[in-house]
């Protein structure tokens, strides 16, 4: 999550407001230590501009899994 975030350009901040949820929400969902929920995971979505099947796709060919 946390190279698809900087890849669009958002801070962890920036990122959180995009998605209508709180920073430190973000940073754990990046270190792994929160799994999220299909609704949340539709926000990170669309803050990224992508459909919610691009985002798994992407999360799962991603190497840091």
């Amino acid at each position: 999550m946390r190279q698809l975030r900087l890849k669009a350009g958002y801070s962890q901040e920036e990122f959180a407001d995009l998605c209508g949820l709180h920073r430190t929400y973000i940073g754990t969902i990046e270190r792994g230590e929160k799994r999220v929920t299909i609704a949340t995971a539709h926000k990170l979505a669309k803050a990224l501009g992508l459909p919610l099947s691009d985002l798994f796709k992407r999360i799962e060919e991603s190497p840091n899994q």
